[in-house]
């Protein structure tokens, strides 16, 4: 059978560009062996915010008298109906994006594929005893749950975020190796479902690369919550009896009825047949150039698999890039204005450049910043927490970085990423206009601070 491009992965990437690619006239073939929506529709972005927005409405009950509503009796919940919906909320949306893929005349296999080889300027590919000959190849194969070697892990039955998702019985106590943005979501929802939940981290902060000023926000709201964050902290052995941890040389034992891995994904380069047609690799995953290109001109590489960003706004992203280079559309990827953004409650979210990156490397900037109560809508609407909006600029006044703490930070973000992107100075994005009242509002008071 032969093919323009085959596309060997259907998460946000690999369908992305089957729609792109099927909509331009491309006679398109996408491999997907598991489920469609590859991890972030299945097992990550958007069954872990289904669980996060039920978290949310069950802090909204507790609070309710904030607001002056009066809620009769304790709040109660059952785990397995919020299970059951986030099961019913990933099925309706990885059937949608089947049936999006198909409308666009894509040929849906539901194998794996391996790559065999090039023969007369055509990549060859196996799947299920059935030939296939394809000009260009998208690789976009995901990534894994990283796995620490920590003493005794396997003799315990841990959990990653597959098994975390998938669970109707809270523990009673639960420890989370890895305070990153996986790691902080699911102490928010089980922290808020009553659940004691400590976090270890072996960095300074948590949330890894994120703004610190925001994240130390962030991570005291949750101290205040009852969640108990060891930083500067190594795992070095579990056990019936817990997690043990080492801190300046000091040990203990935090008790632990269930354990949370979440330390980090990786790219998924072993099993699809890379080294058949001679893919160069670097540390991280597959090395692409602006265009999305491997080493092979006419294979892309497009998602977590080349290791740059584990997003998968980022992957739609460079999946667009790449067909848009096959059609010969100008385009290029760029990382610097993609939003990283931690769905806990309150919402933060950072675009652009951070205080810590500027500082080691030894870049000149300034910040103007405010808490988020400048905004009257803000204020009618949380009664917890100040929040922060701090924008970075360059010694012109240009727009370098953008960190919010607050509701609805994921929404708001993109606002200042445009900026960021379109090289706005302070004095321009001035001028825009911000409907009254809304949380957005904050950005124009940043602005004028």
């Amino acid at each position: 059978m032969k093919f323009d491009i085959a596309i060997i992965g259907g998460g946000p990437a690999g369908y992305t560009a089957a729609e792109r690619a099927g909509a331009n006239g491309l006679r398109t073939v996408l491999f997907e062996k598991k489920a469609m929506g590859g991890v972030c529709l299945n097992e990550g972005c958007i069954p872990t915010k289904t669980l996060l927005y039920s978290a949310k409405v069950l802090d909204n009950i507790k609070g309710a008298s904030k607001y002056g509503v009066s809620v009769s009796g304790l709040p109660a919940f059952d785990m397995e109906k919020i299970i059951s919906r986030k099961d019913k909320t990933v099925k309706k949306l990885t059937g949608g994006v089947t049936m999006t893929v198909t409308s666009y005349g894509v040929t849906i296999v539901e194998h794996e594929a391996l790559i065999v080889g090039e023969k007369d300027g055509r990549i060859h590919i196996s799947s299920e005893g059935e030939s296939y000959e394809v000009t260009y190849l998208m690789v976009c194969t995901g990534s894994d749950t990283v796995i620490p070697p920590i003493k005794g892990l396997t003799d315990v039955d841990y959990w990653t975020s597959k098994e975390a998702l998938e669970s109707t019985q809270l523990p009673r106590s639960l420890v989370i190796i890895g305070g990153g943005v996986i790691g902080m979501e699911f102490a928010s929802f089980f922290n808020s479902m009553g659940v004691r939940v400590a976090v270890v981290e072996m960095m300074p902060e948590i949330l890894g690369a994120m703004d610190k000023e925001t994240s130390a926000m962030l991570r005291a709201d949750y101290t205040k919550r009852g969640i108990n964050f060891y930083l500067n902290t190594k795992v070095i052995e579990v056990g019936k009896a817990g997690v043990t941890v080492e801190r300046d040389g000091k040990t203990t034992v935090l008790e632990a009825d269930k354990i949370l891995v979440s330390v980090g994904r990786k790219a998924n380069i072993g099993q699809v047949g890379l080294d058949k047609l001679n893919i160069e690799l670097h540390r991280s995953g597959v090395k692409v150039n602006e265009h999305m290109q491997t080493s092979h001109p006419h294979v892309y590489a497009c998602g977590d698999i080349t290791g740059h960003s584990m997003l998968a706004h980022t992957a739609i992203r460079e999946s667009e890039v790449a067909i848009n280079h096959i059609l010969g559309v100008e385009d290029k990827m760029n990382y610097d204005y993609i939003p990283g953004v931690v769905y806990t409650n309150p919402e933060l979210a950072g675009v652009g450049k951070t205080e810590e990156e500027l500082i080691a490397g030894g870049v000149s900037y300034q910040v103007q910043k405010l808490p988020m109560v400048y905004s009257g809508r803000f204020i009618a609407e949380n009664e917890l927490g100040n929040g922060l909006c701090k924008l970075i600029l360059d010694e012109d006044e240009h727009i370098m970085g953008c960190h919010l703490l607050g509701n609805p930070a994921s929404e708001l973000i993109v606002v200042a990423g445009i900026a960021i992107e379109h090289g706005y100075t302070v004095e321009e994005f001035k001028k825009s206009v911000f409907p009254h009242p809304t949380v957005g509002e904050i950005f124009h008071e940043t602005l004028f601070a």
